[in-house]
């Protein structure tokens, strides 16, 4: 197994990272840029195993090497993964310092930062100390949407080479789900054209029966707008959605790290010291707490997003039916509803809604309560 196969229809960028894995064009610093499902951390991990691979077809995906960078467990090799929101510059500092230190047996200290977009200006500030003078052998894997300043910062993107990474076809994401995943051909057409080539999505909702069934029921939103009740009625199914998605998604994963650190911190003791013991277990499971609770919030924003695109993609649809342009739609599978709207609704009306739905988005990565902003999102839908 080839790891740069995995980069579905990003030709150019795998041969850029097999010859730089070979020697060829090597750098310190990488950033991976690419709209969202294109993949970036694909990319990044790959890079990070074929960096590591001991075999002499660099990339094999079959050596040690390959192996437990893949799976997480190289000791040269560190995943930034931010459980919230944002990565805090404690965090980032504690790591920049373990990078600097020299491989224990690979060939590369590695650091790959999945959602660099994520730093805080002091993180991002400790990051960029490290990247001006790395170690030896120290490699920093950034991924982000773009090289734009909102995303990183300018003084941190001088100093990386730039790997562009594109939309992949939806046929190329469905023939993957094909060959990889097992999913049936015409349930792999089907995804990849409703999630715009987003593979991760895709093999999601190829997956899940429940995921979409959720789909289903945003994209019946438009149609139910029927007036204010049903507006805050809309809004309050659309968050509970979200909420229990993220609850879906979160819960073993929480359940197994609860269990973990009782285990090794000793709960249920007894005997000399155990109260003692008690009350430091105590302290240990509410900063746990306080961690699960920031990815559940996090988990629960990018299911919200997920919808809030599904939405967009609906009335860029019906924007498309309009105009007569020749491009395919969306959601093939709601096609005759975007009809039928196409022609209720006038051109400028639908592009208002469209702008709400986006304007929507931002409000909530600016932090105003999902809440509040679905509400208002839904009142200018239906106000058109």
């Amino acid at each position: 197994m080839d790891l740069f196969t995995q980069l579905v229809g990003q030709p150019e960028a795998a041969a850029a990272l097999r010859a730089a894995a070979s020697g060829q064009g090597m750098t310190h610093s990488w950033l991976f840029v690419g709209p969202p499902g294109s993949g970036r951390s694909v990319a990044a991990r790959g890079f990070a195993a074929a960096l590591q691979c001991t075999s002499e077809r660099v990339g094999c995906g079959e050596c040690t090497g390959c192996h437990t960078t893949l799976s997480g467990t190289h000791p040269d090799v560190q995943f930034v993964v931010p459980d919230g929101l944002s990565i805090p510059v404690a965090q980032m500092r504690s790591l920049v310092l373990r990078s600097a230190t020299a491989p224990s047996s690979g060939r590369w200290q590695i650091l790959v930062v999945e959602d660099a977009d994520r730093l805080t200006e002091a993180a991002g500030n400790a990051l960029l100390k490290a990247v001006e003078e790395p170690p030896l052998r120290t490699v920093f894997l950034l991924c982000a949407p773009s090289d734009h300043p909102d995303d990183v910062p300018v003084t941190i993107r001088s100093r990386c080479r730039v790997v562009t990474l594109r939309q992949p076809a939806p046929e190329a994401v469905a023939e993957l789900l094909v060959t990889r995943d097992g999913v049936e051909p015409s349930l792999a057409a089907w995804v990849a054209d409703a999630c715009q080539g987003h593979v991760g999505r895709a093999r999601w909702l190829a997956r899940d029966a429940q995921a979409r069934e959720r789909r289903s029921a945003v994209l019946a939103v438009p149609r139910q707008l029927s007036g204010v009740g049903a507006c805050f009625d809309a809004a309050s199914s659309l968050i509970a959605a979200a909420e229990a998605e993220a609850e879906a998604s979160t819960a073993s994963t929480d359940a197994a790290e609860r269990a973990a650190m009782e285990t090794a911190l000793g709960a249920g003791g007894t005997g000399k010291g155990a109260a003692g013991a008690a009350r430091g277990i105590a302290g240990q499971l509410k900063e746990l707490e306080r961690r699960q609770k920031m990815r559940s919030t996090r988990a629960q924003r990018d299911a919200l997003d997920r919808a809030l695109l599904d939405l967009a993609g609906f009335y860029r649809d019906v924007l498309a039916l309009q105009w007569s342009a020749p491009i395919r739609p969306v959601h093939k599978d709601v096609n005759a509803v975007a009809a039928a709207a196409a022609k209720k609704w006038r051109p400028e009306s639908t592009l208002r809604r469209l702008e709400s739905v986006l304007e929507c988005r931002t409000a909530i990565d600016a932090n105003v309560k999902p809440r509040i902003a679905v509400e208002a999102m839904m009142l200018r839908l239906w106000a058109g």
